[in-house]
């Protein structure tokens, strides 16, 4: 597995203080008419005010819906959390080429590990972790084959074997070390490069519902193209209502609707990305162990405590594909999933043991 190096038990109780310290202050969002109202709990919640504001992050627009005191008071709020995604998507991505993610992947092959912020850590920690327990089908080293792959999505072309054998042989999440004693990275190889893009969206949605946390504001949503994370329900609702689209036909009604409070849920699929050659279809989700987007149609709906952990499943259970990936989402806590197939032109679908709960009661 990933060396992991740890002084002691309390260095993640540390690093999470620090995480709290440090913030410094596709899914359909359906109109709240479209259901029943149930009981207000208080006075005070029926008064608040719905807020909705929508700026480009990460590539996407990412909307925030929040319920505060005054409107002047929930735009304030709304953005002090998009300053905080803002920052978080300068560290974090790979496409700005003075990130701290970039930075660190410049130093590929060095001897020492590399200090880097908690956030980075953390995340990279995590994406580590789903790496060993998908074996690989979610690997946070996949960099090289992204790069690869952008590069022959734009050029129409596809990458040779020789070029993608390449790329796959600097590909491997054991060959990272992390270091939570000193917070360093060491990536051991030369040609290695993380890409956090499988999970940096959902983490990123998860503290920026800290801010707005951290601001009093607890009835709220961050949805960062089709990556949600959910907040208390809205005021007389038990959850905030999402509609799940169906794979093949788009603009249809939904498969099923969602109520949701307290938990992430994220999407991956190719529906909207995909690139054709030579008549055949593959997706902008590249299997790490192939370099080549994926070719079997897919769209993977994750549940899940939070959004760097919705993210990031919904990730790998495109690549691992239906059995294996629903036996791997059984494992993780409170998680569950949707997953569509095309076979023999029909739309299949399979739902986890769990993802029944979460489903819009029928009124």
């Amino acid at each position: 597995m990933f060396l992991m190096t740890s002084c002691m038990h309390a260095a993640g109780l540390v690093r999470e203080a620090m995480l709290w310290l440090g913030i410094w202050l596709a899914f359909v969002l359906v109109s709240e008419g479209s259901l029943r109202a149930e009981v207000v709990a208080s006075a005070e919640a029926s008064s608040l005010v719905k807020v909705t504001l929508v700026e480009v992050h990460m590539g996407v627009p990412v909307q925030i819906t929040l319920y505060a005191a005054t409107e002047e008071e929930g735009e304030r709020v709304a953005r002090l959390a998009f300053r905080r995604i803002a920052e978080l998507d300068a560290m974090l991505s790979d496409y700005q080429p003075e990130s701290e993610l970039s930075r660190l992947n410049g130093t590929a092959g060095s001897a020492e590990g590399v200090p880097v912020s908690v956030e980075l850590f953390d995340v990279a920690t995590r994406a580590a972790d789903v790496s060993r327990r998908s074996d690989g089908a979610f690997d946070v080293t996949v960099g090289p084959v992204v790069q690869l792959w952008r590069k022959a999505r734009q050029s129409k072309e596809l990458p040779t074997e020789a070029v993608r054998k390449e790329a796959i042989s600097h590909v491997g999440w054991k060959k990272i070390q992390l270091d939570s004693c000193r917070w360093t990275i060491q990536l051991r190889e030369q040609g290695m490069r993380l890409d956090l893009g499988g999970i940096a969206k959902g983490y990123i949605t998860d503290e920026a519902l800290k801010v707005l946390k951290g601001q009093g504001v607890d009835r709220a949503l961050v949805n960062a193209g089709g990556d949600m994370v959910l907040g208390e329900a809205p005021p007389g609702r038990k959850g905030w209502t999402i509609a799940v689209e169906p794979l093949l036909k788009k603009g249809a009604d939904p498969v099923t609707y969602l109520q949701l409070s307290r938990v992430a849920v994220a999407t991956s699929g190719d529906a909207y990305q995909f690139v054709e050659f030579e008549g055949k279809r593959y997706s902008h989700l590249v299997d790490p162990q192939t370099g080549l987007g994926l070719t079997d149609r897919s769209s993977v709906t994750v549940i899940a405590g939070d959004g760097a952990t919705a993210d990031a499943y919904a990730s790998a259970l495109s690549v691992l594909g239906t059995e294996k990936g629903m036996r791997l989402i059984e494992t993780i806590d409170g998680a569950a999933a949707l997953i569509m197939t095309v076979e023999e032109g029909a739309e299949k679908r399979v739902e986890s043991k769990r993802f029944g709960e979460y489903r819009l009661p029928q009124e």
